[in-house]
């Protein structure tokens, strides 16, 4: 059975809460600080709840907040919920910005408590189950470049670089901006048997059309005005290395004709030269577009096409790759909080819920960018949808938010959503409904009645 702390002062309390979580969890006994560490050291708990009043100093949150610090200083993953009285509640706030998973006023109603604490030990299963995904990764097969995913079409992706990677044809990548086009290039580069020369890229799209060509094959002394020295392109610089043409649809037609003579023959020639340049390069090509409707219209050349797309590897976007979106951004909280120095302990679940419910039209670079500005700017231990925000999407939400309510109000709202959902989702099956929520059948219907709510079916 999952392990749960108890750490408060009054025993009624802790033997009431006892006698009803005993069936559910291991309930461990403690009544102040310093008995509550030593078996949150010894017993690990993933859940706590912790009494904000504590001995020696029970009419202040001294004892309250020095537990939670601790806590969370030995595992930053415990989900410490915080029992605290109705005048408690600036404190209680406090200790949600330290880190502290929920707070709960007292005296305790053991049926709303229930759904509370079956919430964080769901939560902390999930959190767990994706630390453990990122640790399984194998980097260094299938993406050494920092690509991350667990969904099948990522592992169809890495499956499909590990194929191709000892080979040298010329590999094809389509997807949304922000999907890791490049990153998977340099991914089969790296793990390709061109690995020890040059990855040369360039963007196709971001370079002025007359100074393109330039850019790619090189140009000759005085071909130009302004060209004082002979200048070699970036197609000579991936020489016995791999060549990285991003947005490949946006590269003007007469080039495409020079590309795709370069790609049949392996020789330029540079701007205002006449001497062929022997290239031993491999050729990646991504693009965003829709390459097939380009070559309907005339704007992209079809031999050029079957040329560059040997292998085709398709990217989803990130609003289709369903938990990938939490492990991703679990990944970069990390990532950010290690190189900033910063102590962000994790997101809310309101963040959680804005992160798997947003579409992302920036795909895994705006998730990155987003996560990066909430770790730099947040003082924080939490992660709040509003950090992730600084857009149109996250000011509407914040416009719409309901006027204040009393904590047992706005519990009574979140249980009977969370209730609703569970019920819808499992189509009025009360048994897997009462399961996700982690309480008793008979527990669940009471609350439907408390609710005045009818499941499906």
């Amino acid at each position: 059975m999952e392990k749960l702390l108890i750490v408060d002062d009054d025993s009624d309390i802790r033997q009431q809460l006892k006698w009803g979580l005993g069936d559910d969890y291991t309930v461990m006994l403690a009544g102040d600080v310093s008995e509550g560490l030593n078996m949150f050291k010894k017993f690990q708990p993933a859940v706590v709840l912790l009494d904000l009043g504590l001995p020696p100093h029970e009419h202040s949150s001294l004892e309250g907040f020095r537990g939670l610090a601790e806590m969370l200083e030995l595992n930053p993953h415990a989900k410490i919920i915080m029992l605290t009285g109705n005048s408690e509640r600036e404190n209680a706030l406090k200790a949600m910005q330290m880190g502290a998973y929920d707070f709960y006023p007292k005296p305790p109603v053991l049926n709303e408590l229930k759904v509370i604490i079956g919430r964080a030990f769901h939560l902390a299963n999930i959190e767990e189950q994706n630390r453990s995904l990122l640790t399984a990764i194998d980097l260094k097969s299938s993406c050494s470049s920092g690509i991350i995913g667990q969904c099948p079409a990522m592992q169809t992706v890495f499956a499909t670089i590990k194929k191709v990677a000892s080979s040298d044809v010329s590999i094809f990548i389509t997807g949304e901006s922000g999907t890791g086009k490049e990153l998977v290039a340099q991914a089969i580069h790296q793990a390709g048997i061109r690995k020890d020369g040059p990855f040369i890229p360039i963007n196709c799209g971001a370079i002025p059309d007359n100074l393109l060509e330039s850019e790619l094959f090189g140009h000759e002394k005085g071909s130009f005005t302004g060209a004082h020295a002979t200048v070699h392109g970036k197609l000579q610089y991936a020489h016995q290395g791999t060549l990285f043409l991003d947005e490949i649809g946006e590269l003007p037609f007469n080039l495409q004709v020079k590309l795709l003579r370069f790609l049949q023959e392996g020789v330029i020639q540079r701007v205002g030269g006449r001497e062929d340049i022997v290239v031993d390069t491999r050729t990646v090509c991504a693009t965003n577009v829709d390459i097939v409707k380009a070559i309907a219209e005339g704007r992209f050349r079809e031999d050029l096409y079957y040329r560059i797309s040997v292998i085709t590897i398709d990217l989803p976007p990130l609003r289709e790759r369903g938990d990938d979106i939490l492990l991703l951004a679990n990944y970069f909280l990390r990532k950010f909080n290690d190189e900033y120095k910063k102590k962000v302990r994790r997101f809310s679940a309101a963040a959680v819920n804005y992160l798997k419910t947003y579409e992302w039209p920036g795909n895994v670079r705006e998730l990155q960018n987003r996560v990066q500005r909430a770790i730099i700017m947040s003082d924080a231990a939490v992660i709040e949808p509003a950090d992730l925000g600084g857009g149109a999407d996250v000011a509407a939400v914040a416009e719409t938010e309901p006027a204040p309510v009393t904590l047992r109000e706005g519990r009574d709202k979140v249980e009977r959503e969370l209730i609703a959902l569970a019920i819808d989702r499992h189509n009025g099956n009360i048994v897997k409904a009462a399961e996700e929520l982690g309480v008793s059948r008979p527990t669940l219907y009471d609350l439907l009645k408390k609710h005045n709510l009818t499941p499906l079916g």
